[in-house]
This record gives structure tokens, C-alpha cells and sequence, in this order.
């Protein structure tokens, strides 16, 4: 059985930082892709970033504009996203999954995945 969950969420300042959490078990990230999806009130769930399983390569979201890094710890079995400069607009609730996309899926189709974590809130508000 594998499970993601996520941690790191909270109440922030535009301007700031957080870094959210995903632990896997049952799964190995490190063999597999790992990525971090978003939804805000009133929208569709959408792609903000990707670390694949091979060679630690990552795939972003344009909008976030280089705000944003993922990164991977094998030893924790966890995947990280980094969040500086924080808007109002990035207040969502953030999701973790993971697939086997590889290099001829869509890492920004959300059919891709086939876990779910039950994601994390991040509210940017002053």
C-alpha cells in the first residue's frame, strides 16, 4: 500500500517562505516520478513541479517563475517543495503524487499519477 503524506503547510506573509514535505512509504521516490500539484478555491487542481526518477532532473510550472524548486532526500524517502516569494495567488492546497511518467508522458496531466497524497494548505495573506 502506498501513502504520501504531506506536511509544511500553514499561514504565511506575501514575501515569505515555506518548504512542504511529502514522505512516501511503500513506494521508493527515488525510483519513481514525484511531483506537487496545487488547487485553489474554485479552480481545477493543476502541475507546479517534478523531480523525475531518473538522473534528478526537474519539470516546473511556468507560472512559478523560478519561486519554486523541488527537491528529493532517497535517505528520508521524501520529496520537498521549496517556496520563496510567496504570492496571494499560490494560497491553495497542495498535493503530493507520484507515477511513472517518463519521457513520453505529460507530467502536467494529473491522470498520470496514480497516488495521491491528502495534500497540505498554504494560505499567503497578510
Amino acid at each position: 500500500q502506498v501513502q504520501l503524506v504531506e506536511s509544511g503547510g500553514g499561514l504565511v506573509q506575501p514575501g515569505g517562505s515555506l518548504r512542504l514535505s511529502c514522505v512516501a512509504s511503500g513506494r521508493t521516490v527515488s525510483y519513481y516520478d514525484m511531483a506537487w500539484f496545487r488547487q485553489a478555491p474554485g479552480k481545477e487542481r493543476e502541475f507546479a513541479a517534478a523531480i523525475r526518477a531518473t538522473r534528478t532532473s526537474t519539470v516546473y510550472a511556468e507560472f512559478l517563475k523560478g519561486r519554486f524548486t523541488v527537491s528529493r532526500d532517497n535517505a528520508k524517502n521524501t520529496v520537498y517543495l521549496q517556496m520563496n516569494s510567496l504570492k496571494s495567488e499560490d494560497t491553495a492546497v497542495y498535493y503530493c503524487a507520484t507515477g511513472t511518467i517518463g519521457y513520453s508522458g505529460n507530467f502536467f496531466r494529473r491522470e498520470e499519477y496514480d497516488y495521491w497524497g491528502p495534500g497540505t494548505q498554504v494560505t499567503v495573506s497578510s
